[in-house]
């Protein structure tokens, strides 16, 4: 797997958590930047041609998003069409960070939202078929 690819996809789906109700709050975004330097890049080993770490890359992508205020929907779709791309190279604990982030984001901002905890079903429905149909 190439981690660049990952944690841009990885910005589409914490993008769209955030902007699912309309518009990503200072609270969210700030969280999204705590959860990167945190948790995302001591986990991580790989870096780019600069020597920047590879999770930074979901920081990068989300800033992206967020100022071309893309789709929401098309962004979470483009992350769950990658996992199942992808799907050998995602076990349990990758699986497991994934869904604990994206619920850390969704309660940065007085707690999470209908549309947010909706979306986070979505993911968890959707991984699961994906995880099922390779087996």
């Amino acid at each position: 797997m190439v981690y660049r690819r990952f944690y841009s996809e990885l910005g589409k789906l914490l993008y769209a958590i955030a902007a699912i109700d309309g518009n990503v709050q200072k609270k969210e975004y700030d969280r999204l930047r705590e959860i990167v330097k945190k948790e995302l890049v001591p986990m991580e080993t790989s870096t780019d041609a600069f020597g920047t770490d590879s999770a930074y890359y979901t920081e990068i992508e989300f800033d992206i998003l967020m100022d071309q205020s893309a789709d929401p929907m098309n962004c979470f779709h483009s992350f769950c069409n990658y996992v199942e791309a992808h799907k050998t190279a995602f076990d349990k604990r990758l699986t497991s960070v994934v869904h604990n982030i994206a619920q850390e984001l969704s309660k940065a901002s007085r707690g999470s939202s209908k549309k947010e905890q909706e979306l986070i079903h979505a993911l968890d429905k959707r991984m699961k078929e994906i995880f099922s149909k390779a087996e």
